[in-house]
């Protein structure tokens, strides 16, 4: 016996009853009284819960820029920079609706707090609108959504070279040796890509355990992933 505990486990595919059986049982026996929390987007994973789960919502659209607003400005006061925060309402809407909004919104905003000036939010924001539509034109999809499936994605507009980027848990021979970039270092300065593939460190939280986002970044992205639209997908327009 080690006491009461309380364990969270985040569920990215369902499980069987009698797989999750033995582990309750494991976690029981480890301290009487002892709690699990289950986060998963697998609503039919609420049936090992034992009270009313709860469900988070998407932010609507004035929540997430209110969200980014706050992230951005820190401990500025946003109605000193005026133009900036006109700026906000178009990031927002970017993001607004797209898979993996929260973390996109934190991956940017974390960017621009480092300098409020408009001629880089706007280099940003030009880069970010450039990317998606690089991604809708090469695959047909949005790239939040090709990230969501384990997709390769073209960072090109991010690092000013043609890269592919792709999702850290789906790639599965990854040298575990390769030099890591912070997504905030390459979008603020390019030239700190490593000339061979490298982790790219989308965001990491501020806050214990400080959790990290990372991906796989492999170059030459045109002409490895070039027309393989995913299946399904019709490409949109033509390559910017």
């Amino acid at each position: 016996m080690v006491g009461m505990m309380l364990v969270v486990i985040e569920f990215a595919s369902d499980v069987g009853d009698d797989e999750w059986k033995k582990f309750h049982s494991f976690v029981i026996r480890m301290g009487r009284g002892s709690k699990i929390i289950i986060i998963s987007r697998l609503q039919r994973l609420a049936r090992f819960g034992t009270v009313k789960p709860i469900f988070l919502s998407v932010l609507s659209y004035d929540e997430l820029s209110y969200l980014f607003k706050t992230l951005a400005f820190g401990s500025v006061d946003p109605a000193e920079h005026s133009m900036l925060v006109q700026l906000v309402d178009k990031f927002a809407k970017g993001l607004h609706g797209t898979h993996g909004s929260l973390l996109a919104a934190n991956m940017f905003a974390d960017v621009l707090r480092r300098k409020l000036d408009i001629q880089f939010w706007r280099c940003i924001l030009d880069k970010g609108l450039r990317y998606v539509r690089r991604n809708l034109s090469m695959y047909g999809a949005h790239p939040s959504t090709l990230i969501e499936q384990g997709h390769p994605v073209d960072i090109t507009d991010f690092a000013l070279h043609p890269l592919s980027m792709t999702p850290y848990t789906v790639y599965v021979s990854m040298n575990k040796e390769s030099p890591s970039v912070t997504f905030g270092q390459l979008l603020s300065d390019p030239s700190v890509r490593p000339e061979q593939d490298f982790m790219l460190i989308s965001w990491e939280s501020r806050m214990p355990p400080h959790n990290s986002f990372a991906c796989f970044v492999t170059s030459h992205a045109q002409a490895t992933f070039e027309g393989s639209a995913i299946p399904g997908r019709k490409r949109r327009g033509v390559r910017i």
